[in-house]
C-alpha cells in the first residue's frame, strides 16, 4: 500500500494514515527519522516493522519487499512528503508487485504538484508534471528546449540552491515574458507563490530562495497564422472560402484557368491536324456540290 504523507502541515494527513501505520506488517520508510517525528505528531504507534527504502537501495531492497508480500505481509510505503513514486522511491516496489499479480493500492494524500498548479493562477486543464530537471546546465537546457512549445502547463520541482539557475535556463529555453509561479514551501508557516514572467521570477531569486519548491510555467501562447489578414487565404487551413470576402478559394490539385492560352498550348497535335484537313475536305466538297446543284437549277439562289 502506498500513503500520502503531508507536504507540510501535519493537519494535512489523511485520516486512514495512522491506522494503516498501526496495522501494517512492515512500513518502508524513505526516512525512519522522519517518519518517526510524523508518528509521535500523529500520536500513533507503528505496530510492524520498520525498514528504509531509498533511492539508494530501492533496488536491493524491493526483492526483500516483494518476498514478504508474497508470504502474505501488508507492507506499507510512505516518504518524507506527498504520494510515492511522484519523484520519490516507489515506482520499482510497484512494477515488481504488479509483475507478480500483487494487488497495489494507497491512502491519497496531498500533492506539491496538484497544490502548486491550483494555486498558481496558470491554465490547470492540461498540464504535464517533469519532475527534477538534470543538474548539468547544458543536459537542464536541453530538456527545457525539448518540451519549449508543449502546449501544457509544466510542472517541475527544484531544489532552493538550484532555482536561481534554473530559472535562467527556463528564461532563456522559453522566452523571458512566458508567465510562471515559483510555489515555496507549501502549507508550511513561510508559504509563498511568487508570480510573474520568467525574467522577473530569475531575477527575484538571483539573492536566494529557501525552502521546498515547486515552479509551475504556463504553456507557449498560440501563434497567429500567417496571412491570417481579412481578405487573405487561410494558412494551411481547408476552408472553401477566403476570410473576409465570398470568394471561392482555388483548389491547390487544379491550377488556376488561364485567361490566354500560351503558344504552345495553342498547337494542335497530329491527330488533331488530320481530322481538321478531313473536316476542311468535306466541307470543300459540300460547296462545290452545292455550287454544281445551282449550276443545273436544282437547289435555288438565295
Amino acid at each position: 500500500m502506498l500513503a500520502g504523507t503531508p507536504i507540510g502541515d501535519v493537519a494535512d494527513a489523511p485520516p486512514r494514515l495512522a491506522a494503516e501505520l498501526e496495522s501494517a506488517d512492515v512500513v518502508a520508510a524513505e526516512d525512519t527519522r522522519r517518519l518517526r517525528r510524523l508518528t509521535q505528531a500523529l500520536g500513533v504507534q507503528v505496530g510492524g516493522r520498520v525498514v528504509s527504502y531509498f533511492e539508494g537501495n530501492e533496488t536491493a531492497r524491493t526483492p526483500e519487499l516483494v518476498e514478504a508480500l508474497v508470504g502474505g505481509a501488508r507492507v506499507l510505503l510512505v516518504t518524507d512528503a506527498g504520494m510515492p513514486s511522484v519523484s520519490d522511491p516507489g515506482y520499482r516496489l510497484v512494477a515488481a508487485a504488479v509483475e507478480r499479480d500483487i494487488k497495489v493500492t494507497a491512502v491519497p494524500g496531498p500533492s506539491a504538484v496538484l497544490t502548486a498548479l491550483a494555486l498558481s493562477g496558470l491554465p490547470v486543464d492540461r498540464f504535464c508534471f517533469e519532475g527534477f530537471l538534470p543538474r548539468k546546465a547544458g543536459e537542464r537546457l536541453s530538456r527545457l528546449k525539448e518540451v519549449a512549445e508543449d502546449r501544457r502547463t509544466l510542472v517541475y520541482f527544484e531544489a532552493p540552491h538550484r532555482i536561481d539557475d534554473t530559472l535562467a535556463a527556463m528564461a532563456e529555453a522559453f522566452g523571458d515574458e512566458r508567465r510562471a509561479a515559483v510555489c515555496r514551501e507549501l502549507t508550511k508557516t513561510y508559504e509563498e507563490v511568487k508570480r510573474g514572467s520568467l525574467a522577473e521570477l530569475a531575477a527575484w531569486a538571483a539573492d536566494g530562495v529557501r525552502g521546498e519548491i515547486t515552479v509551475v510555467v504556463e504553456a507557449p501562447p498560440r501563434r497567429a497564422r500567417p496571412n491570417s489578414a481579412p481578405g487573405s487565404w487561410c494558412a494551411g487551413c481547408s476552408c472553401a472560402r477566403r476570410r473576409g470576402s465570398g470568394a471561392r478559394r482555388p483548389s491547390p490539385r487544379s491550377p488556376p484557368k488561364r485567361a490566354f492560352p500560351s503558344a504552345r498550348s495553342s498547337m494542335p497535335s497530329s491527330r488533331q491536324r488530320m481530322r481538321l484537313e478531313a473536316a476542311h475536305r468535306k466541307a470543300k466538297d459540300y460547296r462545290e456540290k452545292q455550287s454544281a446543284g445551282r449550276a443545273r437549277g436544282l437547289f435555288p439562289m438565295e
